[in-house]
């Protein structure tokens, strides 16, 4: 039997929207909830001996809002915890913009949250600089907000910073990390503080902000606009690694594709002179993805 050409396209337009349709409900009901740990391995230049090895467990852009439930916290929770790291960052967004109800239930959610040497949280763009801070206080967790604190491992001290978003420009970075003596973890939500970063000689900067892009297209990557560094995993600039998580939730739209969400287990090592010959200035290692990004 001859097919007509008008039946022949009608089956293809119906082919193809059912192909989106299926890529629609995989990435809305299924695909956004699929959430992965992370391992990697972290070259750290000025790294001293005694922290070498150290298991930092990072989570970022929760979200929680009416499109991410508290189950998609908890999920998160469990599985930092699963991987037992002996210090833990938090890297900001823990809510949407505008849903302030969800402040104290993602706080609670959290308040599980324990690691050796502690737990400490940075502030995303969709934070504010009073409720947020305050409920993740109340719970234990300490928010550093263009502050530093000194903990000590193994007889050895480290810095820990955190930045709040719009803080941007080199000089006002070096106020906040002025005076530190150790080697300095900087949390910085936006992974476009690797410039500055790199400018102050920062051995290490965890980020998120990008969701790894949240929607990556076959053939044509994250939609979004080129903005970032690096969108997702490791990278290296100057003497400063960085690596940037996918996070946990969703913005804007409850949907991802070809971009699972994830918490990330980061184990520092120290950068030989050899390693560091190897590792090219501006360029990406260990899976990261670089130039594309979604700003949430």
């Amino acid at each position: 039997m001859l097919i007509s050409r008008r039946a022949a396209l009608t089956g293809l337009a119906t082919g193809g929207i059912g192909l989106v349709a299926g890529a629609a409900a995989y990435g809305g009901l299924y695909a956004r909830h699929q959430l992965q740990l992370v391992r990697a391995s972290l070259p750290v230049s000025g790294l001293p001996p005694a922290l070498d090895g150290l298991r930092v467990g990072l989570i970022t852009d929760l979200h929680h809002s009416r499109m991410v439930a508290r189950e998609d916290v908890e999920a998160a929770v469990d599985l930092m915890l699963s991987a037992r790291p002996d210090l833990i960052v938090l890297g900001g967004d823990f809510i949407t913009t505008g849903q302030r109800e969800f402040i104290t239930p993602c706080a609670e959610a959290l308040a599980r949250l324990t690691a050796p040497h502690g737990v400490f949280a940075a502030l995303g763009n969709h934070d504010d600089d009073r409720g947020v801070p305050a409920a993740l206080k109340k719970q234990g967790i300490a928010v550093l907000m263009d502050q530093r604190a000194r903990i000590e491992i193994n007889h050895e001290p480290l810095e820990i910073a955190g930045l709040l978003f719009w803080t941007q420009r080199a000089s006002a970075i070096a106020r906040v990390l002025e005076g530190a003596t150790a080697p300095v973890l900087l949390m910085a939500h936006d992974p476009r503080r690797l410039r500055q970063a790199a400018a102050l000689d920062v051995g290490l900067v965890l980020s998120g902000h990008t969701h790894g892009g949240q929607v990556v297209l076959p053939g044509l990557g994250a939609i979004g606009a080129r903005r970032f560094p690096v969108l997702s995993g490791t990278a290296r600039s100057e003497n400063t690694t960085i690596f940037v998580s996918r996070g946990v939730g969703t913005v804007y739209v409850p949907y991802r594709l070809n971009c699972p969400p994830d918490v990330a287990l980061l184990t520092l090592n120290r950068l030989s002179r050899l390693e560091r010959a190897s590792h090219p200035t501006g360029q990406n290692h260990a899976g990261g993805t670089a130039g594309l990004g979604v700003e949430s």
